[in-house]
């Protein structure tokens, strides 16, 4: 790898500020059947070497994802190939053995209103902060050290509604019961930001928020853009102000196609979308152009091209999307989702190189 002359924590901060960096900021994520493979074909240790190959930028020191029902895992049933949980949000949840993927959603604990206002609700904000701040406080020293970009990380209130009461529900809600899920937000927004405060409390000044909430599916948002905005999306501009007011910028992550609700985005705050799913039809070729100049924009980099292991297929899709990425000097490198098992060490070592060959400015 080439030597550079900006810390990871520059070149990142200079990616949000639109101002000239050596080379665009890194950051990737793997399943991990993925790095079960490399580490078959030469891949020394775990997923930190991967990422210390590809010389990430990025830092995570904490995830919040407070659980309702802490310490709950109770396995109901299970056979050869999958085992069947009630979990610590009080679901229920059928999961593969021995390999990753999203599970198949059985059932709900919190069925209605008044489950969630006599139970959920109250153990919700019981709940003692789940999120180890002093932890936090090391990796931040650690990181520091390494001039990295240092970020706090969890889940926003549109994936807890998923998690918690299950899509049905919760889109019926939307309509029938907006208060309701506008309370469910709310409430798990409070819980949120307190475990982060947690680790400020600490001394820590982290550099952002990476927020995680995936809400579309292929072809469209889950709910209505008029929807998002009515109920979620306040909770949205809560949080980026809380980020902003502490020094931080937002990156919100979300899964799917979310174009009709880019403005929306930006209105509320957030600073970065990531990762840009290509396989929903989102492409940065198109986005930068419009967004580029107040949304800063990570990944993009299609998995199913990468799984493909066909490197002139591979390095077109590199060099074409870092052109349009790095014409805003807003973009990072990232798959557009966590890189896939069918993905070989090889095809891997030469992504890093073609992302090294047209990453620098």
């Amino acid at each position: 790898m080439s030597s550079t002359s900006m810390t990871g924590r520059e070149r990142v901060n200079r990616m949000f500020a639109r101002q000239d960096q050596d080379r665009v900021p890194r950051q990737d994520t793997f399943w991990p059947e993925t790095i079960t493979r490399w580490q078959r074909e030469g891949l020394q240790w775990d997923h930190h070497d991967a990422l210390r190959l590809l010389e990430a930028d990025f830092a995570v020191l904490c995830w919040s994802w407070p659980p309702i029902f802490p310490g709950q895992r109770e396995v109901l049933r299970q056979d050869a190939e999958t085992e069947t949980v009630r979990d610590a949000w009080g679901g229920i949840a059928r999961y593969w053995k021995g390999r990753s993927g999203t599970p198949e959603h059985i059932g709900f604990g919190c069925d209605s209103r008044e489950v969630w206002e006599k139970t959920y609700r109250p153990a919700m904000l019981a709940a003692a902060n789940q999120v180890d701040a002093k932890m936090a406080a090391r990796r931040y020293a650690d990181a520091r050290k390494l001039g990295q970009w240092t970020h706090l990380s969890g889940v926003e209130g549109f994936e807890a509604l998923r998690k918690i009461i299950g899509d049905e529900a919760f889109l019926i809600g939307m309509v029938e019961d907006p208060e309701w899920i506008r309370d469910i937000v709310n409430v798990h927004t409070e819980v949120v930001l307190r475990s982060w405060q947690a680790v400020l409390d600490e001394g820590v000044q982290p550099d952002g928020l990476w927020l995680y909430g995936d809400m579309a599916f292929n072809h469209a948002t889950i709910c209505s853009p008029t929807m998002y905005r009515e109920i979620v999306w306040p909770s949205h501009c809560r949080i980026a102000q809380w980020a902003h007011e502490h020094g931080m910028k937002l990156i919100y992550h979300t899964d799917g196609r979310v174009s009709a609700v880019l403005d929306l985005y930006v209105a509320a705050g957030f600073d970065c979308l990531q990762p840009i799913e290509a396989k929903a039809g989102m492409d940065i070729r198109e986005f930068a152009p419009t967004h580029g100049d107040r949304l800063a924009m990570i990944g993009n980099i299609d998995v199913m091209k990468m799984a493909t292991n066909n490197l002139d297929l591979i390095e077109e899709e590199i060099r074409s999307k870092f052109a349009a990425g790095m014409a805003t000097k807003g973009y990072a490198y990232h798959s557009d989702h966590s890189v896939p098992p069918q993905v070989t060490w090889d095809t891997y070592k030469a992504i890093i190189r073609m992302v090294e060959r047209y990453g620098y400015y």
